[in-house]
């Protein structure tokens, strides 16, 4: 890799902060512009979901070629009935460059883009064995320039886009093309293009795939964990996170600003079966109130109105139902898996190494082998292979008896499977 220079401050874009498309001219436009462009288009979205309910695009950032930079309101063009059929035939055939692919790609869908191919710029850092794969370290070491990132948790649904926050949203397109070709020039350089190119078309394939829906989304809430030996707490956590989940998408609110997950944990520990101890539980009582010393506190101010929609006395229902559950109504103490997933083998290493010693040494000896493989290959041991793999495969007993079948069936790419599955192999026999 060529080295940089010491990394400076990247504060606008080379040609100036672009306004907002959000008219079909405007967006027509563009889409000639891009379409006369030539190579490769960067891609970023920005979304407001510690604001508002559910994960929507407020804006998407592009560049390509000489077309410059676009900064497109995809809500103000649904509005319109503008539909993206034209902007991914004008782009056909790029590859889109994007910063944690997964993160975008689903987003992408939902508003109707279709891209061809993806080169994902964290992924390539994490392949060629980089420890500090965020965009701002990645832009650093390949390109000597720091992004700055004051915005990044802004609430993008706000109109009209203040020009700081434009500037913002552009600078994350603006060097994703040079980041690109550094990247590229490392993966052939350790000979892993196509390790790469495998990684980015399985990557294209899950973003842009619906996603299936959890059997027990509730189960999400933070620190969970601390309630799964107590299934009435677990009924707690369901009523409250089902009836958050309600209001929010009604009131269109993000639900952390309804109720807190905390609030929710301490709740169910507590189970509350009178005025006096609902009461005393003031994160049930009080309005949700952000304070991060800084511009967001008045973003969050915004949505009191919404908040104060929702009385304590909600919670208070909530719960009350839940404590008054028949013992056969309450949540199981495990998780049932997503649709259409396997059961995976535990986490817990002690769990293992207590109830399952020889499987725990099956799989101690086979991240050894992993972990060497990283080391010869220089690439992390979780990039070679998905650590939960490794787990499904030394749980089973009896050992199947195609390991290289099982790697692939379990969702590993070709390029790992011939890496890793001879080696595998030889230490699980």
């Amino acid at each position: 890799m060529t080295d940089v220079k010491e990394p400076h401050l990247l504060k606008e874009p080379r040609g100036g902060v672009p306004d907002v498309i959000d008219t079909r001219g405007a967006y027509e436009r563009m889409v000639e512009r891009y379409a006369r462009a030539e190579g490769p288009l960067a891609a970023d979205a920005e979304r407001a979901s510690g604001f508002r309910y559910g994960q929507d695009d407020w804006l998407v950032q592009f560049k390509r070629g000489d077309a410059g930079i676009a900064l497109v309101d995809p809500m103000a063009l649904r509005e319109q009935g503008v539909d993206w059929n034209d902007f991914n035939e004008a782009v056909g055939g790029a590859d889109w460059i994007i910063h944690d692919s997964l993160q975008d790609l689903p987003g992408f869908a939902d508003l109707g883009m279709r891209p061809d191919a993806v080169f994902d710029t964290e992924v390539a850092a994490r392949l060629v064995g980089d420890t500090r794969f965020g965009l701002a370290a990645v832009t650093a070491k390949y390109l000597g320039v720091v992004l700055a990132k004051e915005h990044s948790a802004a609430d993008w649904s706000y109109r009209p886009l203040p020009r700081d926050w434009r500037n913002y949203a552009a600078l994350d397109v603006e060097v994703l093309i040079e980041l690109r070709e550094r990247l590229l020039g490392e993966l052939r350089r350790q000979g892993k293009e196509r390790w790469a190119r495998e990684e980015f078309e399985y990557l294209l394939g899950r973003g842009l795939r619906p996603k299936p829906e959890h059997a027990e989304p509730w189960r999400h809430v933070s620190h969970i964990s601390a309630l799964h030996n107590d299934p009435r707490a677990l009924a707690v956590v369901r009523s409250l996170w089902y009836v958050r989940e309600r209001h929010a998408r009604e009131l269109d609110i993000s639900p952390a600003l309804l109720l807190s997950d905390a609030a929710i944990i301490e709740a169910a520990q507590r189970k509350p079966r009178n005025n006096r101890s609902f009461k005393a539980i003031r994160s049930l009582n009080e309005r949700v109130r952000m304070h991060t010393n800084s511009e967001q506190d008045k973003m969050f101010e915004r949505y009191a109105p919404l908040q104060r929609k929702i009385r304590p006395a909600v919670w208070k229902q909530a719960i009350a139902e839940a404590l008054a559950l028949p013992r056969e109504e309450l949540p199981e103490l495990a998780p049932r898996p997503a649709s259409g997933e396997k059961s995976n083998a535990p986490r817990s290493m002690k769990y293992w190494k207590v109830h399952h010693p020889a499987r725990f040494s099956r799989l101690q000896a086979v991240r050894r082998v992993v972990a060497q493989i990283g080391e010869d290959t220089r690439t992390p041991a979780d990039v070679l292979i998905k650590p939960q793999i490794i787990r499904n495969l030394c749980w089973c007993d009896p050992l199947p008896d195609d390991i290289a079948g099982f790697l692939a069936e379990q969702g590993a790419r070709n390029w790992q499977v011939s890496l890793i599955a001879e080696s595998v192999s030889r230490v699980t026999i």
